[in-house]
């Protein structure tokens, strides 16, 4: 693990629209594993192949050498890879086939989903199907109104289907028949990789999941009624809402409709876990703030991600957030802006680490002061800056084939020093000082370093709104960053492109 990147992370599709070649796509890998056959998962795929093909045609038209069949690739987000054909598109196809062994759906709305569907029948059942792994509502939602043989041929497994997909129904916090210690409940995603799931909240809405019938169903009448106040069904689909109605433009409906009329909309955040190295990254897909959700789950995310923040095991995070701070929260329509992750980052950032605080050396070498960063900033030309963690990973940099090395804070404690390190006395300490001093401004305080320091955060999702002027990305980077310093978090935040390979 000595300085050596965990995880790979291609960013295939970063938007949540409405271009529907770059909506929401990643594949991910363990870097301890060769791209072999089922070395690699995709989470989301609202875009897949034009990704891989769009990646793959930027790196090889940057060779100076005409790439052949059987040759590797040496520059770019899939260097290592060898070629098993000429054109971009074909060793695509191979890699849907061949390389990518999962595909993990954080909910289903079609600028997460739409790629797979597309893409699927050029899958070969002679290989095997290929697995789709999420939530059961979410598996429900697919099965049901996708691969339906209405609105899309049924290419599963299941029903008298093509067999070229199979469905793995996760267990929503984990299956606690899988794994042991740090990976309790994790279940295998691909070689080198395990994942956990968590359910979060993306909104609400008027269908409900019912798990007796593995079907959605419309709570009450309709959502539509006769009051002027509220929007015709053609507005939403206009306003980049993802079908989500938001109940704050009308202040009748919230005072008229029960509030168990609504239904929330599960979407999922994966705790991707390294087996090599025992590291761990989060992708969320989209989620709402707890402070506006009917029912807020992002806490218990934060709670399971605490102590591994603390023990510098959990490496990044990527997370939606759609628009940026203009947007009022009757807007949102289940999504975040730079205010409410800040306050998100915050909640996790408050909770209890139990980081032990005199540390040695793991290594025997010269101790490192707490106020050392596992990752820096460098400044680019352009005026911006770039992390140790993904340095040499944009897709414009291919200037060294090996992915980058860690810069790691050697008082860095193991997953179990964080968990069981304290001892009685101390956490009774703790705890009394918790009581009068409040959770942040105790264990973290007593770090002399900010709480999130070491984690990266990768913004994902941004919705595009397609007008002349700067990139909403831009803007979006810089309150976070603006309100992350403020706010003493410590993390650092960037907005990857997409095609742009990350080592974390």
């Amino acid at each position: 693990m000595a300085g050596k990147a965990a995880f790979q992370v291609i960013v295939l599709g970063p938007t949540g629209g409405p271009r529907e070649d770059s909506v929401t796509g990643l594949l991910v890998r363990s870097t301890s594993k060769q791209w072999t056959s089922n070395s690699v998962i995709a989470v989301d795929a609202g875009t897949l192949l034009a990704g891989i093909i769009r990646t793959l045609e930027r790196s090889m038209a940057a060779t100076a050498t005409p790439i052949a069949t059987g040759a590797t690739m040496t520059q770019g987000p899939f260097t290592g890879l060898t070629l098993p054909c000429r054109t971009g598109q074909a060793n695509a196809a191979h890699i849907f086939r061949e390389i990518i062994g999962a595909v993990f759906i954080t909910h289903p709305h079609l600028d997460h989903l739409s790629g797979l569907a597309i893409n699927t029948p050029i899958l070969e059942a002679g290989a095997g199907p290929k697995t789709v792994a999420a939530l059961p509502s979410t598996i429900s939602a697919i099965k049901n109104h996708l691969f339906n043989d209405v609105i899309w041929p049924n290419l599963s497994d299941e029903d008298g289907g093509a067999g070229l997909l199979t469905y793995h129904r996760l267990v929503e916090g984990g299956n606690p028949r899988f794994g042991r210690g740090e990976t309790k409940g994790y279940v295998r995603a691909c070689d080198g990789l395990l994942a956990k799931c968590l359910s979060v909240s993306h909104g609400r809405c008027r269908q409900r999941y019912h798990p007796e019938t593995s079907r959605h169903h419309r709570v009450g009448s309709s959502v539509f009624t006769a009051d002027p106040l509220m929007l015709p069904s053609r507005a939403i689909s206009v306003d980049l809402t993802d079908g989500i109605y938001s109940p704050a433009r009308s202040p009748r409906l919230v005072a008229s409709t029960p509030k168990d009329a609504w239904a929330t909309v599960e979407s999922s955040a994966f705790f991707i876990h390294d087996h090599a190295t025992g590291s761990e990254i989060i992708v969320f897909g989209d989620v709402e703030p707890d402070s506006t959700s009917l029912d807020p789950r992002n806490r218990r995310v934060w709670e399971v991600a605490a102590p591994k923040v603390a023990a510098g095991a959990l490496r990044a995070i990527f997370i939606e957030c759609s628009y940026n701070d203009a947007t009022d929260d009757a807007s949102l329509y289940g999504h975040l802006c730079p205010r409410h992750l800040i306050a998100e980052l915050s909640v996790l950032a408050g909770l209890p680490g139990k980081r032990k605080r005199d540390l040695s050396p793991t290594d025997g070498g010269e101790q490192v002061s707490p106020k050392s960063k596992r990752a820096t900033t460098t400044t680019t030309d352009d005026g911006g800056s770039i992390s140790r963690t993904e340095r040499n990973t944009n897709s414009h940099d291919t200037s060294q084939d090996e992915p980058p090395d860690l810069v790691h804070d050697e008082q860095t404690p193991s997953l179990a020093e964080v968990v069981d390190g304290d001892s009685e006395e101390e956490e009774e300490e703790e705890e009394g000082k918790e009581g009068k001093e409040g959770l942040r401004h105790t264990r973290w305080a007593d770090l002399r370093r900010l709480p999130l320091t070491g984690l990266s955060v990768y913004i994902i999702h941004i919705k595009d709104g397609l007008t002349d002027g700067p990139p909403p990305g831009d803007r979006i980077l810089q309150e976070l960053r603006e309100q992350g310093e403020a706010a003493g978090l410590g993390c650092e935040f960037f907005v990857p492109k997409g095609g742009e390979g990350i080592w974390i």
